[in-house]
């Protein structure tokens, strides 16, 4: 598979996952469930809907990003070679890290699996900064601007 496609494959995914989850909290909210509304779980709550929230906006990122390799490859030429991995690691451990954190929580704190949400984080940074060394720049066979010294 190629990279594009397996970003927009990717991206729709998780589009499904994360907005479904959504809907699963704001049925719990609309049902009023005690295990999700609780007091004492508002950190569970939190966690849930930063996983959602980050989850949703990594899958948009991810579909920008298949749309993204072609123009790349036709105008700039191959993306590094570490910005798709790194965006899918992004991808996998911000969500999964607030989520898995949200399971397990205990005295107003989240679980364990929220370690994951940092290394995520900068596999976010990663990625993004790798794409920033392919973003359009100026191109020489351009005529300079007006007013530019020759």
């Amino acid at each position: 598979m190629d990279l594009a496609a397996r970003h927009f494959t990717f991206g729709w995914r998780a589009l499904l996952v994360f907005l479904t989850l959504g809907l699963v909290l704001e049925s719990l909210h609309g049902l009023k469930v005690d295990w999700y509304l609780s007091t004492s779980l508002v950190t569970r709550r939190h966690m849930w809907t930063l996983a959602h929230s980050h989850g949703t906006l990594l899958g948009l990122l991810n579909l920008a990003f298949a749309a993204y390799v072609p123009w790349c490859l036709a105008n700039r030429g191959p993306l590094h070679p570490w910005a798709s991995p790194a965006l899918i690691a992004a991808s996998l451990l911000l969500p999964g890290g607030f989520l898995l954190g949200g399971v397990d929580v205990r005295g107003g704190d989240p679980g364990l699996g929220i370690l994951l949400v940092p290394a995520g984080g900068l596999c976010l940074l990663v990625a993004v900064y790798l794409c920033c060394g392919t973003a359009p720049r100026e191109r020489s066979d351009d005529p300079p601007p007006p007013g530019a010294a020759s």
